[in-house]
């Protein structure tokens, strides 16, 4: 039996956690660029060079742009098209915002549910639900969603996937 083709976009946003978490990811990178430039500024002379001052000045835009879109933009636009479903058949996802990924991961093809949480997650109180499969394709992973959440969806998938074996046998 296989998993029907999903016609809708599935239920279920990540933890609006994933928000803060993206936002504190974008501001450690803001502010690694923005030591950079503040080194450059710092250690190569005006007087270097023509472009020298244009080149400050640009690091810096540079900067500015690049902590707008990774503080603002980026992670509410991340919530936003970042998706997920468990249903008594299969597990959907919907990622990307650029290009867009569906998976389907049928229930009767799963081996093992993980749930996993990296330093920054523990920190938002994030877990990662990761559904392993036999396929090629490997690993479906439903990133940031609240611990007990995570918890609860990985025990549903797991004792699905156990009553689907059990109903084939």
């Amino acid at each position: 039996m296989s998993a029907p083709t999903p016609v809708r976009e599935p239920v279920w946003s990540l933890s609006r956690n994933a928000i803060a978490l993206w936002v504190a990811q974008g501001a450690v990178g803001t502010l690694c660029y923005g030591l950079l430039v503040a080194a450059f500024w710092l250690l190569v002379p005006l007087d270097a060079g023509w472009a020298v001052a244009p080149a400050r000045w640009a690091g810096a835009v540079l900067v500015l742009v690049y902590a707008v879109l990774a503080l603002a933009v980026r992670p509410r636009l991340r919530f936003r098209v970042h998706r997920w479903e468990v249903t008594g058949e299969a597990i959907y996802t919907l990622t990307g915002w650029l290009t867009r990924t569906w998976t389907l991961v049928p229930i009767s093809r799963v081996q093992t549910v993980d749930v996993t949480r990296g330093l920054l997650q523990q920190l938002f109180g994030l877990a990662t639900v990761a559904v392993l499969t036999a396929s090629s394709q490997g690993t479906v992973r439903i990133p940031h969603l609240d611990v007990d959440t995570a918890r609860h969806v990985a025990d549903h998938v797991a004792r699905r996937a156990e009553k689907v074996r059990d109903e084939a046998t």
